[in-house]
């Protein structure tokens, strides 16, 4: 392998066909190319999808009431009902594998905006009660002040915390710290301001959003005893989807709904998306490695053929050296070092080239896009990308190596 005088030969046979050689290198370098190209072009894909959902809880699903579709207990079906206090308590202390369970109220119902006064201004947003835990759930951050806290629930202050949109459009640059919005009729003290993690969103947008504590909004908006939806997060290792089941079951016998009701209550579970999700990542990364190594056999079977056909120009040559006494040994590894040579050259300009494609498309996009963002593959992806060239490098090789060895001494001599 570092016999000099090897090399010099190798490089010579290289040389001698420089249109060939490069033809043929060009079928491996695109493959290599394309197999780092998809596999950098699909992370980036799944950098800005999974950077949407940053902060939501991936173990986590929301529960609400619909009105049901099936008569039980003296009801009938249509019936419509709400959740409780007396529910939260109850989820709290029998739903075993529960991480958190946070009651949450909206004013207006889904996607309803109320409008909002500050110092002769006014504008519609969604106003949501809630208790302090429902910051592991919204992938919301607070970028000035404090969010909600145990105490305010338990004195039922009138404070709120505002998003993003809410400051800008109704204080400006104006600092809104202390200062009292009107919800309502109602007056609540700015103690903070949040802003959206990621750019996914589960239901209204975040920065559009006002917090108030749930206490505070049970009784400052007529909803005393009411729960509109639970956001439920289950502890590591336990399914959401079977602490969803067993929560329906528990509040279909508190508030008579038939069990086998599925329309009674509505649900989302963030953990079956980010399941989805990750398997869609998974079938793209092995479309990619498919086509790429694809790519990449065409290229080494191309390598392999032109190498036969070298072989076969250089028979007499062959039948020269085996009858001076070269080994088996010596011929084999000359013809399989020329072929790993080939397929190295290729596939290192072929990685440079993805690389730098891959480099030049996420310095053009800077931060990225809620759709693409960050495109590229780590070190171990290379290193098993040239792992593969190498093994097919030598697979290149052995077998026009064993072609040669087949063409005995005088019959090589003979050739023309």
């Amino acid at each position: 392998m570092f016999d000099k005088d090897r090399w010099n030969e190798v490089m010579l046979t290289l040389m001698r066909n420089k249109l060939r050689s490069f033809l043929t290198m060009l079928g491996v370098a695109w493959g290599i190319f394309m197999l780092v190209v998809m596999l950098g072009m699909g992370n980036g894909l799944k950098h800005a999808v999974m950077d949407g959902f940053n902060g939501f809880a991936s173990n986590c699903a929301f529960i609400w009431t619909m009105p049901t579709t099936k008569p039980y207990g003296g009801f009938q079906s249509g019936r419509r009902f709400n959740f409780d206090n007396e529910d939260t308590r109850i989820i709290r202390e029998h739903i075993e594998g529960l991480e958190l369970c946070s009651p949450e109220l909206q004013l207006g119902g889904w996607r309803g905006g109320n409008n909002v006064n500050y110092n002769g201004k006014t504008a519609a947003f969604s106003i949501y009660g809630a208790e302090p835990e429902v910051i592991q759930v919204e992938a919301v951050l607070v970028k000035q002040g404090r969010f909600l806290n145990k105490q305010d629930l338990n004195e039922e202050r009138k404070i709120c915390v505002i998003g993003k949109e809410v400051l800008n459009l109704l204080f400006g640059k104006e600092d809104p710290m202390g200062k009292y919005i009107r919800i309502n009729g109602v007056y609540f003290k700015v103690v903070g301001v949040m802003a959206k993690k990621g750019s996914a969103q589960m239901g209204d947008n975040p920065d559009a959003k006002i917090y108030v504590p749930f206490t505070t909004f049970q009784k400052a908006f007529n909803s005393l005893n009411q729960v509109h939806w639970f956001n439920v997060v289950a502890k590591p290792g336990v399914e959401v989807s079977k602490m969803e089941k067993e929560i329906k079951l528990l509040l279909a016998r508190r508030h008579r709904v038939d069990p086998n009701d599925e329309n009674a209550f509505g649900s989302f579970n963030l953990q079956e998306i980010y399941t989805m999700m990750n398997m869609l990542f998974v079938v793209i990364a092995g479309v990619s490695w498919f086509v790429g190594i694809c790519s990449l056999i065409a290229g080494v079977i191309g390598i392999g053929n032109i190498m036969l056909i070298s072989i076969k120009e250089r028979t007499k040559e062959i039948g020269i050296r085996r009858s001076i006494g070269a080994t088996p040994r010596a011929i084999t590894g000359q013809i399989m070092q020329e072929a790993l040579t080939l397929i190295l050259i290729a596939g290192y300009f072929g990685l440079l080239a993805a690389v730098g494609l891959l480099e030049a498309t996420r310095a053009l996009m800077g931060d990225g896009s809620d759709f693409f963002k960050n495109p590229g593959v780590d070190i171990n992806v290379a290193l098993v990308a040239f792992t593969v060239l190498i093994i097919s490098g030598l697979f290149a090789g052995y077998l026009p190596a064993r072609r040669a060895l087949a063409i005995k001494a005088v019959d090589a001599l003979r050739a023309e």
